[in-house]
């Protein structure tokens, strides 16, 4: 077996460590709600979010083919093994990073980050690596870091806030109007009855949420393992692979996602998600507002919903900026003064800084192995 396909199994390898991360990390955003209500334990949370993520990692591959073939230009840079090795481990180290520290930063941009880091640096520095726009036919077919990425990254958050303030406030006006006309109506919105509707409502939409997780995250592995694949054949990497390893061969172009990929990373992220992440669900569910069955219902809601208009278009939205933000709009409409701001600062830090410093590691090793003379 030559270094080349050493190499290219060893991307594979990186690439699912990081989705088996992935699991473990963002998959306590997806489930810290339900947790934190005390609607589900922590084991019960975490067996439906991996059921979930599962099924909706099986859902599409829109996102994948953005990672695949959307955000770096492969005619200006050549993505090797080694490339994509300092991109995913950019993106495992600032995760594991901030999974230490609690904080529920974005694994997704995290990956995105140590992509265009490492794709920099590996073209010394020509920008031009990087799709920054590719403008489509209608926005829907817009391309690029700047459609793909950046334009969500701010639009999410800000949609999760509404979104999450709208649902807690429609229900919340629901309830006091069934309160003020008296009667049975009046019995069933005491908060007795509302905690044991919304306890029963709650566990379908923690499985929206995991669901929607599924369609977005679980995705950005296989645009990876997509990319490197695509990458060894125009190499010749995979001329003359051994019998064992043909399925390595794509069955198509960059933006083509195999079935194996699709059902490896789904389940590697199904079983990231069984380990569970209890310090970021400590953050998420506790820290930053209390919240009731009826709350996290709400939240769920909201950032599922988004996650998954995301997924339909390909944007690789970060679960984390999505439930979060969908919380703290939740927490505004119960009692703006309910909201604690020190630990949303924290975690607005994280995001702001997650990008540049997946992307710094990623640049930093790219460039740490041109020095020692490793081929790129």
């Amino acid at each position: 077996m030559d270094f080349a396909l050493v190499l290219l199994l060893l991307v594979i390898m990186t690439a699912l460590v990081f989705e088996f991360i992935n699991g473990f990390h963002d998959t306590a955003n997806s489930i810290a709600t339900v947790v934190a209500t005390k609607v589900l334990n922590p084991t019960q949370a975490v067996m439906l979010a991996a059921v979930m993520n599962l099924i909706g990692a099986l859902a599409g591959t829109a996102v994948a083919k953005t990672i695949s073939s959307g955000l770096i230009d492969t005619d200006v840079v050549n993505v090797s093994s080694q490339v994509l090795i300092c991109a995913l481990t950019g993106g495992i180290i600032w995760n594991l990073i901030t999974w230490w520290r609690g904080l529920p930063s974005s694994s997704s941009h995290a990956l995105i980050g140590g992509l265009c880091g490492a794709a920099l640096a590996a073209a010394d520095n020509n920008w031009h690596a990087l799709i920054w726009s590719d403008i489509g036919e209608n926005w829907t077919k817009n391309a690029g870091l700047l459609w793909k990425v950046v334009i969500p990254m701010i639009t999410s958050p800000m949609a999760g806030f509404l979104l999450g303030m709208l649902l807690m406030g429609l229900l919340m006006a629901v309830i006091s109007s069934m309160n003020s006309a008296g009667g049975w109506l009046a019995r069933i919105s005491r908060p007795r009855w509302i905690n044991a509707v919304f306890g029963k409502a709650q566990i379908a939409s923690a499985a929206y949420m995991g669901f929607a997780h599924g369609t977005n995250d679980a995705q950005k592995t296989m645009g990876i393992i997509a990319l490197a694949l695509f990458g060894a054949q125009t190499a010749g990497t995979l001329d003359n692979l051994p019998d064992w390893l043909a399925f390595l061969h794509p069955g198509g172009g960059e933006k083509d996602i195999d079935t194996w990929i699709v059902f490896t990373c789904a389940t590697v992220m199904a079983a990231g998600t069984a380990m569970g992440g209890w310090r970021i669900i400590k953050t998420l569910g506790h820290k930053m507002v209390k919240l009731h069955p009826i709350n996290g219902f709400a939240a769920e809601t909201s950032s599922a919903t988004i996650l998954t208009v995301a997924a339909h278009f390909g944007m690789p939205v970060s679960t984390t900026h999505s439930i979060s933000t969908a919380i703290m709009g939740v927490g505004f409409a119960k009692n703006p003064r309910a909201l604690k701001f020190s630990v949303i600062e924290r975690i607005i830090w994280a995001w702001i800084l997650t990008i540049p410093a997946a992307g710094g590691i990623a640049y930093g090793l790219v460039r740490l192995l041109v020095h020692y003379g490793v081929g790129i």
